[in-house]
């Protein structure tokens, strides 16, 4: 398994992603993409030595089942799935791809419930949103035994800080002043 660790900026916008070309950044993580672009955008990312993770739920034109995961895989090169979906998750294992588990920590009962998620479907790593409750990274961690990626309202510096305290390995950002930490 490869090791993610700090900063993985998350793209969102062509601008943004021109701008990782060049970063210092070995991974990127493409949101939000058009199916119609995303082929494309892999391999640029590839000629410049890049690592490329997506989050298969928000490719626009990509349906999450067995066959747009495997057309995924197949037509693009990526290196590591990110899903709520398990089965999607299982699918990126099965193809040796780096699989991340995403988790929204809603309250007591969504807890529980993506921590049975986690158990059946084995992911490489765990992505927690909101990723600034640095309490809830460590009772995840502790009871995964897996590294955990904290995503979703981190806006600050503090917040990066934050994560990292509360034991995540990683922390997931689209915002691009938070890159350069």
């Amino acid at each position: 398994m490869c090791n993610l660790q700090g900063i993985l900026p998350a793209v969102r916008n062509l601008r943004d992603f021109e701008k990782l070309l060049t970063s210092k950044h070995e991974y990127i993580i493409f949101l939000e993409t058009r199916l119609s672009q995303l082929a494309g955008m892999v391999k640029y990312a590839k000629r410049e030595n890049k690592k490329v993770l997506i989050h298969a739920d928000l490719i626009q034109g990509l349906k999450g089942d067995e066959f747009g995961i495997e057309f995924l895989i197949r037509e693009t090169n990526v290196d590591g799935i990110i899903s709520t979906r398990g089965n999607v998750i299982s699918l990126a294992k099965k193809n040796n791809l780096i699989a991340i588990q995403r988790l929204f920590l809603l309250d007591s009962h969504a807890l529980n419930h993506n921590l049975k998620i986690v158990e059946n479907v084995k992911p490489d790593y765990i992505e927690i949103l909101p990723g600034i409750i640095p309490k809830m990274i460590k009772e995840v961690h502790e009871n995964t035994g897996l590294p955990i990626i904290a995503g979703g309202l981190i806006r600050t510096p503090e917040d990066v800080d934050n994560a990292f305290k509360g034991g995540a390995s990683a922390v997931t950002t689209s915002n691009n002043e938070l890159w350069k930490l």
